[in-house]
Order: C-alpha cells, then sequence, then structure tokens
C-alpha cells in the first residue's frame, strides 16, 4: 500500500514515461520522412519573359501578365548513412530507459525502509502502551491498597504519598506514549494513503523474525550483485559510451534517399504535371572544418563523471553495507543484554516485595525495584524491535528483495 500511494514513485514513473518518450522519438529518426507542402500566391502583374518561342498573333507579339501562381510539392526522405548517429541514438535511449526502471526500483526499496521504519515506531509506541497501563493498573491497585493501610494507621502516610506519586509519574509516562502512538499512526496512515485517522491493528510476530548468521562479505557480495542504483550508473555509461560515438560521427556526411513530386500553376502561362524525381542527397556541415566539436566534449565530460560517481557509489556501498551489518549485529547482542537485565529486574521486584511485605525494606525500596522492572521489560521489546528494523536496513543496503 505505501509503494502504490508513494508520491515519490509516481514521480519516477514519469521519469520512465520521459525516457520511453526519448527512446520512441530516437527510433523515428530510421523511418522516412514524408512531408506535403502547397502554395497559393497572389503575384503584382509579375513581367513574365518565356524564352521558348509562343505563337504570334495579329499586331505582333503579346506577353502574358502573372496575376497568381499555385504551387504544390510533395518530398519524401529515407537515410541511408548517417554515421551511426541513428543507431547510437537508439541504443543510447533505450539504455536509459533501463537506468531509469532501475532507478525507480532503488527508490521503491528506500521508500519500504521507510515504511518498515514508521511500523516500527508504531509497533513500539503500542508495546510501551501495553506495559505503562499494566503498571498503572498495578500502581492504582497498590495505591487502593496503601489508603485502607494509611486509615488503619499500618503505614505512614508519607509512604502513601510516594506510592501515589509513582502512580503520578506513569500517568505522564502512559500520556506521553499515547502522543507518540497517535503521531506514529498518523505518520503511518499517511504513508498508506489512508486518512490519518486510520486505526491499525498491531502484528505482535513483528518482532519474532530476526536476522540470519550470515558474514558481512555476504551482503557486500549482494549488494554489488543487486544494487539497482549501481546498475542504473552501469546504464548510463552505457548510454554515455553511445553518445561519445554519436558526437564523433557529427563530423562524417549523411547520405539518404530522396523523391518527391511537384505541380505548378501559373494560369495562362505555364502548367507542370508529374514531375516525380528520385535521386540521392548528400550533407555535410563544412562548419566542423573550424568548430570544436562541442557535443563529443560534454559527452567526454558527462562519461568522466559517471565514472568518477560509479566508483564513489562503490565505496559507499561498502561503507553503508558494512555499517548497517555492525549495526545489526549490535542490535542483536543488546537484546540478550536487556533479557538479561529484564529477568534480574523481575527478580530483585520480588525478593523486595517478599522484604517489604515482611517489613524488611522500604517503600522506596519497593518503589524503585517496581521502576526498574517496568523499564526493564519496555527495553526488552524496543531492543527486539530495534534489532529487526537494523535487519532490514542491512536488507535495503544489501540490495536484497524480501517479501517480509
Amino acid at each position: 500500500m505505501g509503494t502504490q500511494n508513494s508520491k515519490n514513485l509516481i514521480i519516477d514513473e514519469a521519469k520512465i514515461q520521459e525516457a520511453t518518450a526519448n527512446y520512441l522519438e530516437a527510433k523515428n529518426n530510421r523511418l522516412p520522412s514524408l512531408k506535403v507542402s502547397g502554395s497559393a500566391l497572389a503575384l503584382a502583374n509579375a513581367k513574365v519573359d518565356l524564352k521558348i518561342s509562343q505563337p504570334s498573333t495579329e499586331g505582333g507579339r503579346q506577353t502574358p501578365k502573372a496575376n497568381s501562381a499555385f504551387y504544390g510539392n510533395v518530398s519524401a526522405s529515407l537515410p541511408l548513412f548517417t554515421g551511426g548517429r541513428i543507431k547510437y541514438g537508439i541504443q543510447s535511449a533505450e539504455y536509459l530507459v533501463t537506468a531509469a526502471k532501475l532507478s525507480t526500483e532503488n527508490d521503491r526499496l528506500a521508500i519500504e525502509y521507510n515504511i518498515a521504519q514508521a511500523y516500527n515506531s508504531l509497533f513500539k509506541a503500542s508495546q510501551q502502551i501495553k506495559v505503562l497501563e499494566d503498571n498503572l493498573a498495578s500502581s492504582q491497585k497498590r495505591d487502593l491498597s496503601y489508603q485502607k493501610l494509611e486509615d488503619n494507621g499500618i503505614i505512614a502516610r508519607n509512604d502513601k504519598l510516594k506510592a501515589n506519586l509513582k502512580t503520578s509519574n506513569v500517568e505522564l509516562q502512559l500520556l506521553d506514549a499515547y502522543n507518540n502512538y497517535s503521531i506514529a499512526t498518523i505518520n503511518m496512515d499517511l504513508l498508506l494513503g489512508l486518512p490519518e485517522n486510520t486505526v491499525l491493528e498491531i502484528d505482535d510476530n513483528y518482532i519474532s523474525d530476526l536476522m540470519e548468521n550470515q558474514p558481512a562479505s555476504y551482503y557486500v557480495e549482494k549488494a554489488f550483485s543487486l544494487r539497482t542504483d549501481l546498475q542504473s550508473i552501469d546504464y548510463q555509461q552505457k548510454a554515455s559510451e553511445l553518445n561519445i560515438k554519436s558526437a564523433k560521427a557529427e563530423n562524417l556526411p549523411t547520405i539518404a534517399l530522396t523523391g518527391g513530386y511537384v505541380a505548378a500553376e501559373i494560369p495562362k502561362i505555364l502548367t507542370v504535371l508529374n514531375a516525380a524525381n528520385i535521386g540521392v542527397g548528400i550533407q555535410y556541415n563544412i562548419d566542423n572544418l573550424w568548430k570544436k566539436n562541442s557535443s563529443l566534449m560534454r559527452a567526454t565530460a558527462t562519461d568522466k563523471r559517471l565514472t568518477a560517481t560509479r566508483e564513489l557509489l562503490t565505496d559507499q556501498i561498502k561503507l553503508e553495507v558494512n555499517r548497517d551489518y555492525q549495526t545489526a549485529q549490535f542490535a542483536k547482542k543488546k537484546i540478550l543484554v536487556y533479557e538479561k537485565a529484564a529477568d534480574q529486574a523481575n527478580e530483585n521486584f520480588r525478593v523486595t516485595k517478599n522484604k517489604y511485605d515482611n517489613g524488611l525494606s522500604t517503600i522506596t525500596e519497593l518503589l524503585d525495584a517496581d521502576a526498574a522492572q517496568m523499564t526493564a521489560n519496555v527495553n526488552v521489546v524496543n531492543a527486539k524491535a530495534d534489532a529487526e528494523l537494523a535487519y532490514r536496513k542491512l536488507l535495503q543496503s544489501s540490495g536484497i528483495l524480501t517479501a517480509k
């Protein structure tokens, strides 16, 4: 849904259509051209002096006046030799169409990751709400118990107030989580092309699949074979090489097969019918003898730029994939640490609760243990979500298409 409603992909699709139109235009250059023209002219008493003999009339020779003229022409031309410019132009345009499609595919992968990133934020916000809601329910229940204990003079008012303060802090954290969830929902809805008030159901299995145990070299190799932005530059370079050949061909003459039909009528003076012709035309720009070939200079500069761009992108891919791999590995290790910390926090709360029930610890120690337990459990969920997102980022930078 996100890719179907992406404005960036709509722009990319328009670029593909532009490249396709240029390709069709290049193919049209090898087809014959046919032109029709006609003119009807009014002449200002033009003097016509025919060099052929005219029948004499009584009183001497009389020259008619030309007051109008009519002219029609049909001409056709078929290129026979252009130095390869037409062929190079067609191949170059075809390469650029492929490059535009590959560039769109690369943008699509980036958009997919952005959607995954937005969903990850939505998931973390929803999970945090669940933990805080459970903790708030426990805190409110504890407040009721402490209120009864205070009423019976079993605990001091100060201890009850400390518990109430803990409940208020949880309420504030829950409000912040609700706000984050609302913003994440609006962002996700807009990315999917949905009304911004659409409620989305969160999939709890989102964090069930973690990254595979593959070395960094595996993902680097995948990137060089699958990254469509790298492939797009390769096709742009192929088109640039053909543009250089086409620019060099501008110094060569062009030869075309020509044909046509002419009809003309000057009333009372001249009528021309069935004046068909066929021949071969040669054209050569003598300017090329002293003018610099700017097209060749431009094509050469473009090729040089693309070569440097490809080398730069190669270095960037190596850095990006290795960085994302290290980030994904680090995220997996953080899960183990947070899970261990959560186990310790849960056990610490259990021990502290038993000690408090037996009068061996204070209310402050109990509340601190409860807060540490809540934070540790939230950290575990966030760490798993971050690890899943880090793995998806590694897949995106590696150019790996996945249905996940």
